[in-house]
């Protein structure tokens, strides 16, 4: 097998692995709360019976490894479940947003990629001198700063000014 064939199969295989393994841990961070999604869902004034109904309904009856197992199998097959905010399918949802995603995926590449090479060529070029230190120092402060702070600074300056 190709060298770089065996790296992408390796890398997938562990992307894989790392979902399953997040998927469990969320699993069992949720199920170990205090309290429940019905009592959420229905409030502090919820009667026994409508809250023993929302959690037949939601499959709450069911052991736990039999839910996480569930809802593996339907996300295998694509059944990401219903939004319990607005009860609209999320696979829907997230199809529906998904080309905005990949525009701004798309164009953030077009830009960063090269600026990125061209940046890393003048820093090397320029290696222990003051273009290369001006660009480590920026850059270093630009992937430390939260992006919703940068959100908020480009809502302020390009929408409110």
């Amino acid at each position: 097998m190709h060298p770089i064939v065996k790296l992408i199969a390796q890398r997938l295989a562990l992307g894989l692995l790392l979902l399953f393994a997040a998927s469990i841990l969320i699993f069992v961070g949720t199920s170990i709360l205090p309290g429940d999604v019905a009592q959420s869902i229905l409030g502090q004034s919820a009667t026994p019976d409508a809250l023993a109904n929302l959690r037949r309904e939601l499959g709450m009856h069911a052991p736990a490894m039999t839910r996480y197992f569930a809802w593996l199998g339907g996300v295998l097959q694509g059944d990401l479940g219903t939004a319990l905010t607005n009860g609209q399918d999320i696979a829907t949802s997230i199809g529906r947003r998904l080309g905005n995603t990949l525009f701004l995926a798309f164009w953030a590449a077009v830009i960063s990629v090269p600026l990125a090479i061209f940046l890393g060529l003048l820093a090397v070029r320029y290696r222990d001198r003051g273009p290369d230190k001006l660009i480590s120092a920026v850059t270093l402060a630009s992937i430390s700063i939260p992006e919703f702070l940068i959100g908020y600074l480009l809502i302020y300056f390009v929408a409110v000014q």
